[in-house]
């Protein structure tokens, strides 16, 4: 299984709508990717590792699917429409990491 990161830094001045986030963007991966994308999960950041640091992402979404090519295979035809909705919550640069997961639940 692999993790699919994508991590929006924490940039002073930067707009980012935690709410069309998680009720329309995340959504509309899922609905686009269909079982390509087994499940997903929204990060809001907190905090960072010190006290009162701040948290280094604003937000962040991990996206799972059974292997990089079954990942491909599901975004790759929705790129274009899922990529242009990301103007309507921020106007942050992501951060893109693809990972095995190697512990699970």
């Amino acid at each position: 299984m692999i993790k699919v990161s994508v991590m929006y830094p924490n940039t002073l001045g930067a707009r980012f709508d935690h709410a069309y986030y998680r009720d329309k963007h995340m959504p509309l991966v899922k609905s686009s990717m269909g079982d390509k994308c087994l499940f997903y999960t929204v990060d809001k950041g907190l905090a960072g590792g010190a006290p009162g640091e701040p948290a280094p992402f604003v937000g962040m979404c991990h996206i799972y699917s059974d292997s990089v090519e079954s990942f491909q295979a599901g975004f790759g035809p929705h790129a274009k429409a899922i990529l242009a909705d990301i103007a309507n919550y921020t106007d942050l640069q992501p951060v893109m990491q693809v990972s095995e997961v190697v512990v699970g639940q």
